[in-house]
């Protein structure tokens, strides 16, 4: 291994992430492609209800704001938008009688399950409890379709996620469900091919962003299975994923972002979370509308922004996006370049140029090859803090952000730090996250669910497979027996998983935090839970 210095490029991490093809010259250059959207899809709920839309979010008139914009309508929306616009001035006109009549809410469905199942039991026994199936939509439903099953989170979350489905897919092939993990990923490839990107969710009011692009990595996973082809296979819909990303990133000069794209000072393109829309997310119109009012020294459609952009971040919300590090006011998530988004997008170039070399396209290779080797050099240059971690860089103000989280693991995770970088950021996280529950995802406690004190599965995955790959196994074990105790101790009282957890204190309950209650079921904690059973369990 090389361990650069200076800002050089640590080619041989590239090489390794590559497996067995070789290095090839220097990257072709080539402008990034716009994306032509290919599927016809309803508006969001909001653009076809509009003033009613308002009305029965700003009233509340479910508790959940996610509620109605999953609802199904009962006739077409430009007739219910009429009647409403004709009835809503009446005498005595009821609002929440109004939308009973015309929209069916959706069911959440209840898991009971059987008593005494182990907790291994119970997660082999979820997966059918989870899965779905939707080839057609009612009309104007907010759910777009997809043509194979699919595993959804649970509880409030009725749609398949995009990184999610990553970790569930880990269990999934733990599990034996390889089918399952190959139609997801068939899903995910048809929503490339026809909407141009992966949505948050296949919802119409998430199309406007993505989420953290894990698509490569589950390529890898069915390639471990199914071998050398898989990369193939999915090899346009990576090199369009890639374009997504990169929309307009050739017309930047130095110091201007497009889209998901910064250009810095010395030309380094990175990259940063971001949204097609700027306005209140559907499915939180009324606490978005709440926070711009808290900020009056900044337009609400810049609030609106970077909310929806930390949404697609995944980590919504948390201190990371802060500008203050404490309060969701001071949200400025476009103006920052995260350390996990970039690390992703290093692993997506490198697979890349993995199925470029199974199809006998050298020229590719090298391309990605060097789109990687510079994006390797940008991580290093920017995403590393002095203080001894990987961590995010606040474009806007040209300097690194003070604040250590468990995507400082990232790096590690895709294959992208400098070895001695990587013992550093091993360090920093021992001193600083690791508690009796496992790995804490911040340090600030903002009451905010991706800060402290709550602890997520996949970041325990991503930090256990990321500090195995630098050889610090010693250091991965504690922080994934702590995590799995903590996952045990909860079913053992609840006989249920959860969506988070608390990690500090004695780190023996649910997390909190953050929009809404704590959901169960829950598709990425049954799948880093069932691998770190295999890892440290025991044979339970």
């Amino acid at each position: 291994m090389v361990v650069s210095t200076n800002h050089q490029v640590n080619l041989r991490a590239v090489a390794r992430a590559l497996g067995a093809l070789l290095l090839i010259g220097a990257a072709t250059s080539a402008a990034y492609a716009d994306i032509q959207v290919g599927q016809t899809l309803p508006p969001p709920p909001s653009v076809l209800y509009k003033d009613l839309f308002v009305a029965v979010q700003t009233g509340q008139i479910y508790p959940d704001q996610k509620t109605f914009v999953d609802a199904t309508p009962n006739a077409e929306p430009a007739a219910i938008l009429q009647l409403y616009e004709q009835q809503k001035n009446n005498p005595g006109f009821s609002l929440k009688n109004f939308v009973a009549r015309w929209f069916t809410p959706p069911v959440d469905q209840v898991i009971t399950p059987p008593p005494n199942q182990s907790l291994r039991e119970h997660i082999d026994w979820l997966w059918p409890k989870l899965t779905r199936m939707s080839m057609s939509v009612p009309p104007n439903s907010s759910l777009i379709p997809m043509p194979k099953p699919y595993v959804v989170p649970g509880g409030r979350f009725r749609e398949g996620y995009y990184w999610d489905t990553y970790f569930t897919m880990l269990g999934l092939q733990e599990a034996g469900r390889e089918d399952l993990v190959d139609n997801m990923l068939d899903n995910f490839a048809y929503l490339i091919d026809t909407i141009g990107h992966i949505p948050n969710g296949n919802r119409t009011y998430y199309v406007s962003r993505s989420q953290p692009p894990f698509f490569s990595y589950m390529v890898e996973l069915a390639a471990q299975k199914e071998g050398g082809r898989v990369y193939q296979k999915y090899l346009p819909q990576m090199r369009r994923e890639h374009a997504y990303w990169m929309q307009g990133a050739g017309t930047l000069k130095p110091g201007d972002a497009v889209r998901n794209s910064v250009m810095l000072p010395d030309r380094t393109v990175l990259n940063r979370y971001w949204d097609a829309s700027d306005t209140p997310r559907d499915e939180s119109y009324l606490e978005d509308v709440n926070t711009a009012k808290l900020v009056p020294n900044r337009a609400p459609n810049e609030v609106y922004r970077d909310l929806r952009a930390a949404a697609e971040s995944g980590w919504d919300f948390s201190s990371r996006w802060f500008g203050d590090n404490q309060t969701l006011a001071s949200i400025r998530t476009t103006s920052i370049i995260p350390v996990d988004l970039n690390s992703l997008l290093f692993h997506l170039e490198t697979t890349i140029a993995r199925g470029c070399g199974e199809a006998r396209d050298f020229g590719c290779v090298a391309e990605y090859i060097g789109r990687a080797a510079k994006r390797a050099y940008g991580i290093n240059k920017y995403l590393w803090n002095k203080n001894g971690y990987y961590g995010d860089y606040d474009w806007q103000l040209g300097k690194p952000r003070d604040n250590v989280s468990a995507a400082a693991l990232y790096p590690l995770f895709a294959n992208a730090a400098w070895p001695e970088r990587a013992h550093r950021t091993a360090r920093t996280i021992e001193a600083q996250l690791l508690k009796p529950g496992g790995l804490a995802t911040t340090t600030f406690n903002t009451t905010q669910q991706w800060d402290a004190p709550n602890g997520w599965a996949p970041l325990h995955w991503i930090a256990v497979e990321g500090l195995k790959r630098y050889g610090r196994a010693e250091l991965a074990q504690p922080i994934g027996t702590r995590f799995l105790a903590d996952v045990k101790n909860v079913y053992a009282k609840q006989q249920k998983l959860v969506e988070k957890y608390i990690v500090e204190g004695t780190g023996t309950g649910g997390g909190g935090g953050g929009e809404y209650p704590l959901q169960d079921g829950f598709g990425w904690t049954n799948g880093v839970t069932l691998k770190f059973l295999d890892l440290y369990g025991g044979g339970e």
